[in-house]
């Protein structure tokens, strides 16, 4: 079941972040940023930051009351930006991403927005893959990847971002 992250999820959605992005719990899964980046993804107090956020939506895939997959999504102006989307990697390939990515592309229509877009961090070929094959495509355009602060990771290479988006 997917629906809209609380304030008592907090602390639930950073553990599952941080093991879906990160660490040694990440390499158990295909999407592990673990080779290019050092540290963590988010913690507590940034994920209260997140939900808190005006025009910011967290959805959360729910199995038996735990959370196993989410999606931060943010309306600006007429698209809707995806972000962290995460799903625990001992259950990655079992479809939990696609529908996490179906249900924001469907919450982009409801806030008639006319794309969603994306950035996804270069190197991570095998995600813009993934992203491609569900109907997104790579608009040429790159991002500088900064690290605001080193509580969200240190990069192990140069790094960018791509950005992908796709008409909804």
């Amino acid at each position: 079941m997917i629906t809209t992250a609380t304030i008592d999820d907090i602390p639930e959605l950073a553990e599952l972040i941080n093991s879906g992005y990160r660490g040694k719990a990440s390499r158990k899964g295909w999407t592990t940023e673990a080779d290019l980046l050092d540290g963590t993804r988010t913690d507590v107090e940034g994920v209260k930051d997140l939900i808190a956020r005006k025009g910011t939506t967290v959805l959360k895939y729910v199995e038996n009351d735990e959370i196993l997959g989410c999606v931060e999504l943010n309306k600006v102006a007429t698209k809707l930006y995806l972000g962290m989307l995460t799903v625990s990697p001992r259950l990655q390939n079992k479809g939990i991403g696609k529908q996490l990515l179906q249900a924001a592309e469907a919450e982009a229509k409801k806030l008639a927005c006319h794309s969603v877009f994306m950035t996804v961090i270069s190197g991570r070929d095998e995600l813009i893959a993934w992203y491609l094959r569900h109907g997104y495509h790579d608009t040429g355009e790159r991002k500088p990847f900064e690290v605001p602060d080193v509580r969200w990771g240190i990069p192990k290479q140069k790094l960018e971002f791509v950005v992908l988006e796709k008409k909804v």
